[in-house]
């Protein structure tokens, strides 16, 4: 089984890889019959020598390679038909800017594997760059939270080589006494509550912090079951949420009552409440002034986020009266920061703890028959068609 390391070719570009040069290596050590190119790349976190140096070969032979490995789409042109490829595809949830993507695929062949759709038997994803996106999306809140107020000045991740770094550059912080809001806890929700506990800001419950005033910065962590609750007054719980979203309400708004900077991590469900409304940011005694949103809905649960920033560009002003973009440094107005691709910023980190996970759910499918059905789930097209598992896109790619 030859692997290919490819070349992304996405713009803006990304740094990141699925094998770092030790993850390549691990893989020939323990399995004998694998073999893995390297397609040389001038954007790649790891320089083409730092995989030649272990005995890895580089080189443009992605064509003789059996599997082809990736991070973000590839474009249409870049595409080699009758391979297998590994991917983010962003078709799944039918998104429109992939549609012709997803058609170039099966016109050309191709098996794609979606990373996003890699699980386990239990339906769980297995490969995910989620805490990465915490760790970064908490650290740049912070940078957000100075640069609003004027009273300190963090250097971007993206100049900082590991989160290790990250954390030291928070540690340093003098803070006022503020309240910060977690929700979700899943990958991206404690990764970044890593950050909050590695610069070691007190954690406190939901009685607390929406009842007392602290002479210390702290943050509570919040997961659906605290922040939605049925509209019938019949107590609810987590997995009953999941399963009827449209029985739930929004209690969010007690917690943006005492918040001043929240990090949204939650995962957001078709049909669940929004978070907070544009007509929630409206009220006197709506206090967030910083939101740090990981998950990234646009137009979505939290209101304050009508577009995705860039990691050239991360902080946009929300003005809750205008419904529109705004200074973020004025008094009244959320600054936010949505950028859509945080790991990026992290990329030889993120790249590590991807192939780890990799080399531990996915590369073993393909040296012991798909034992466990790995490849048999995340396999979206074959023959030239979609896989049975995959048919509901069909009216999107007719």
């Amino acid at each position: 089984m030859k692997f290919g390391i490819i070349r992304e070719r996405k713009n803006p570009p990304d740094k990141r890889v699925v094998l770092s040069p030790k993850a390549c290596q691990k893989v020939l050590k323990t399995y004998n019959k694998a073999e893995i190119v390297v397609e040389p790349s001038l954007i790649r976190a790891y320089e083409d020598n730092a995989y030649s140096d272990l005995g890895i070969t580089v080189a443009n032979e992605m064509d003789q390679c059996d599997v082809l490995l990736g991070v973000k789409e590839v474009p249409i042109d870049a595409l080699i038909p009758n391979k297998k490829y590994f991917f983010f595809s962003h078709t799944i949830k039918k998104q429109p800017y992939n549609r012709d993507l997803l058609r170039a695929i099966l016109e050309k062949n191709i098996e794609l594997y979606d990373h996003e759709v890699i699980t386990n038997k239990q339906e769980q994803r297995v490969v995910a760059f989620g805490r990465y996106a915490g760790i970064v999306g908490a650290y740049n809140g912070f940078r957000t939270y100075g640069l609003k107020y004027d009273i300190f000045q963090l250097p971007k991740a993206n100049d900082l080589p590991d989160q290790q770094a990250l954390i030291e550059a928070l540690k340093k912080l003098e803070l006022p006494n503020i309240k910060v809001l977690l929700t979700g806890r899943g990958r991206v929700g404690n990764g970044a509550r890593e950050m909050l506990d590695g610069m070691g800001m007190k954690r406190v419950n939901v009685t607390e912090y929406l009842e007392e005033t602290f002479n210390e910065p702290v943050y509570c962590q919040i997961d659906a079951g605290e922040y939605n609750k049925r509209k019938d007054g019949v107590r609810g719980n987590k997995a009953n949420f999941f399963a009827h979203p449209e029985e739930y309400k929004s209690n969010f708004f007690r917690f943006a009552k005492v918040t001043d900077f929240y990090i949204a991590g939650h995962f957001y469900g078709q049909g669940a409440p929004y978070l907070f409304t544009r007509e929630d940011a409206k009220q006197k005694d709506f206090k967030i002034r910083v939101v740090a949103d990981v998950s990234c809905d646009i137009d979505g649960p939290v209101a304050s986020t009508i577009r995705p920033s860039t990691i050239a560009d991360p902080i946009y002003g929300y003005d809750p009266e205008t419904e529109s973009e705004a200074d973020f440094k004025n008094e009244h107005v959320i600054a936010v920061m949505a950028i859509d691709n945080l790991p990026c910023e992290l990329p030889r980190d993120a790249s590590e703890g991807f192939g780890d996970a990799f080399i531990k759910n996915v590369i073993p499918a393909f040296f012991n028959g798909d034992k466990d059905g790995v490849l048999n789930r995340a396999r979206m097209t074959k023959d030239g068609k979609l896989t049975e598992r995959f048919s509901y896109l069909k009216d999107y790619i007719s």
